[in-house]
């Protein structure tokens, strides 16, 4: 009893030397903006602020603005929000030394002079990447991940690093050490997650351009909970080189990296910047495949594909809205829209996904949380993980007639042989391949998808691991998928909310009903898809759709 007492004062400490950091960062930026505004007063902030990060770096490619009135206009303005959201870990504080360096050597980079948020599973040499676990403070990164190297050579200053859940694997922004982050249009709401610090931060506008993970819709629920676009590429497309994964080593859903910003043109231009020599030197492993312009800058009428629903969660009224509006303009546009049935999706959620990431009985998972002082949200998974085969496989057979224990029927069922994950990793391969042929049958170019919306509350993500089908389906499939927000909920669609009752009519469905209560005004989403190594195409759609 003593011993663990002593342990747990240890850990308990590591926890405020961390938090006392946080404090120290926010005070660090504080004193460096009120520096600034002290020499240069007449600076106007403001305007640098509601420049869009297209016209942004052409003024200071061009000279027209100075770096450090950018630099420190954002070190100001994430002050602000992180101190009413939470968002920020901590402050690096070398960005001001590259914010000089960058000014004397003259390289005009891509981005050059634009300030970038980090989240804080991507490696920065000197900081550390705690994924939201007590063993990982006080880990400084050797060096910085690939992507933020190129970054550097781009001329972007990486000035912050943001919240995330504990362990990556959940679609909220809570951890121990570094607490809740908060939705910036409705504290009451979650920001999403994993790159939720980075969700809140971008929405409530203090970093213009920030980088997060995708494994499960890690970019796209922050995205879409706080009004703002980013963009999940096949997951080989940028380096994951010096990125910390929530699951080590699993191959079954496919992790990606990925940029987030207020529009899609700042999306363009931060997958422009990364696809270059310099990150197909320092990673091999990644196709050398630049920025296809051509691709991106078309106007050729598009084929799109699309569905209103994936008959496992239930769209809200406004998400099922936001899918048919965004349809009828597109077709006004001069587009062809065409339906595309989906299928199985239970299927591939609980045997592929769910299957996939805890084939080993969720050891490696738990590994992650041996030792740390709270077991976050997960009581009920953490027994079932440890339970005996026997006692899963009596549960597995008791829960199949109960919609209720739905999602847990993949948990209590994992631990896999070799030989079935081989099985299911060649399922997938074989899904893909008819998932592909079906879209290829109707000649399309991309997908119009729901997204789940408008943003939960604070909690309810924890509850709801069922609602990412809409998301993870791409993950598993491997397709580059994007988010751009098309509407708010309205009075109407809130009464409609009234009658929502869900495909299984069980206690997640009436959970959900209730995570989506009370949001007239919070922006919905949809999803664009397109396949494999088409990201230009993506994002070529997401314009489209952004300006209709």
């Amino acid at each position: 009893l003593l011993l663990r007492w002593r342990r747990r004062r240890g850990l308990w400490r590591k926890v405020k030397e961390a938090r006392q950091r946080q404090e120290r960062s926010l005070v660090q930026m504080e004193m460096a903006v009120r520096r600034f505004r002290e020499q240069l007063p007449s600076v106007n902030m403001i305007s640098i602020l509601s420049l869009p990060l297209l016209e942004l770096s052409k003024k200071l490619r061009d000279g027209s603005l100075p770096p450090e009135h950018v630099f420190y206009a954002y070190v100001g303005k994430a002050l602000q929000i992180a101190t009413e959201t939470n968002c920020i870990t901590e402050y690096l504080q070398e960005s001001e030394t590259q914010l000089q360096k960058a000014k004397m050597t003259g390289k005009l980079g891509l981005l050059y002079g634009v300030p970038v948020s980090i989240k804080d599973s991507i490696d920065c040499q000197g900081h550390d990447s705690t994924l939201g676990f007590i063993k990982n403070i006080n880990k400084p990164a050797a060096e910085d991940s690939v992507v933020v190297q190129v970054l550097r050579r781009q001329g972007a200053i990486p000035f912050v690093k943001t919240n995330v859940p504990q362990s990556l694997i959940s679609y909220d922004c809570k951890n121990l050490i570094f607490g809740q982050t908060f939705n910036p249009l409705l504290y009451t709401r979650s920001p999403g997650g994993s790159s939720g610090g980075e969700g809140a931060l971008i929405g409530g506008g203090g970093s213009i351009l920030g980088f997060g993970t995708d494994v499960g819709g890690s970019l796209r629920f922050p995205a879409a909970f706080c009004g703002i676009c980013a963009l999940k590429p096949t997951g080989n497309r940028l380096s994951k080189k010096g990125i910390i994964s929530g699951v080590l080593g699993q191959k079954a859903v496919v992790a990606a990296v990925g940029p987030m910003a207020k529009d899609v043109e700042s999306l363009a231009l931060g997958m422009r910047a990364l696809l270059c020599e310099d990150m197909f030197n320092l990673d091999s492993t990644v196709p050398p495949l630049p920025f296809n312009e051509e691709v991106y800058s078309s106007t050729q009428p598009l084929r799109i594909g699309y569905y209103e629903t994936d008959f496992f969660t239930m769209p809200s009224p406004a998400m099922r809205r936001a899918v048919r509006e965004t349809k009828q303009l597109l077709e006004d546009a001069g587009h062809t829209l065409v339906p595309f049935e989906l299928t199985n999706v239970d299927y591939v959620i609980f045997n592929f996904c769910v299957r996939g990431i805890f084939a080993d009985g969720a050891t490696s998972f738990l590994k992650m949380f041996k030792g740390e002082l709270e077991k976050s949200s997960m009581g009920l998974f953490f027994w079932l993980a440890k339970s005996p085969n026997w006692l899963k496989s009596v549960l597995s057979w008791i829960a199949k007639p109960f919609h209720l224990l739905m999602p847990f029927i993949g948990f209590v069922s994992f631990f896999s042989t070799v030989d079935e994950v081989w099985s299911l990793h060649h399922e997938i391969e074989e899904f893909c391949h008819q998932f592909i042929a079906q879209w290829k049958k109707l000649n399309l170019d991309v997908m119009l998808c729901p997204m789940l919306g408008p943003a939960l509350g604070i909690g309810y993500p924890g509850k709801l691991s069922v609602a990412v089908s809409y998301t993870m389906l791409y993950n598993a499939l491997d397709f580059p998928a994007g988010v751009v927000p098309v509407t708010m909920v309205t009075d109407k669609d809130e009464e409609e909310l009234k009658g929502y009752q869900g495909y299984f009519r069980d206690w997640w469905d009436r959970t959900l009903a209730k995570a989506f209560r009370g949001s007239v005004g919070l922006p919905v989403a949809v999803q664009c898809v397109a396949l494999p190594w088409q990201e230009e195409l993506c994002l070529r759609f997401m314009k489209e759709v952004e300006t209709l």
